[in-house]
């Protein structure tokens, strides 16, 4: 059986929009949630996004946490979303990764290439680029899908569309 696929999950552009010129839309919490899921920007992120990322999970990938929230999305953005506590990325040390500037890769491309260790991956994020999309084509075995977000709206229908796409067809080779 092949390896499960790792979802790599950003937050901030991703889950919770950003930068639009429009008001956000505001939720409430989608049942009881714990102390700890108190942030002032969850209301932003429409808890339905928790099923629809739970159907890709049943579709063959892990879910995991990509995010500078680092333990912090177990404790309140996974209770807002209804998900269990996923596995989180550790980022090296300011410093330890290169910054090459806009069109240079984004800081999380190398960590996440090496975290997957050769398994397939899908990248939700922001800040994607060509660069980035080069990189991870270039030396990461596996198949892998970086998939960029619009970070006005978040993850939209037509974002699930293309994961859940990539994930029937088997994780193609393409880095798109």
């Amino acid at each position: 059986m092949p390896p499960l696929a790792l979802l790599f999950l950003d937050v901030d552009g991703t889950l919770i929009p950003f930068g639009a010129e429009r008001p956000y839309a505001l939720y409430e919490p989608p049942h009881p949630l714990p102390d700890t899921a108190a942030h002032p920007l969850l209301a932003r992120i429409d808890p339905a996004l928790g099923t629809r990322l739970a159907r890709l999970a049943e579709l063959g990938c892990e879910l995991v946490w990509a995010t500078t929230w680092m333990e912090d999305a177990n404790t309140s953005v996974a209770p807002w979303l209804g998900l269990p506590p996923l596995r989180v990325v550790d980022w090296p040390e300011e410093g330890d990764e290169p910054r090459l500037g806009p069109r240079g890769l984004h800081w999380k491309t190398r960590p996440l290439a090496a975290w997957a260790a050769g398994r397939p991956f899908l990248w939700v994020d922001d800040e994607i680029t060509d660069a980035d999309r080069a990189w991870v084509a270039g030396h990461h075995p596996a198949p892998a899908l970086l998939h960029r977000v619009d970070h006005r709206y978040g993850l939209t229908d037509r974002d699930f569309t293309v994961l859940e796409e990539w994930l029937t067809a088997g994780g193609g080779p393409a880095v798109r």
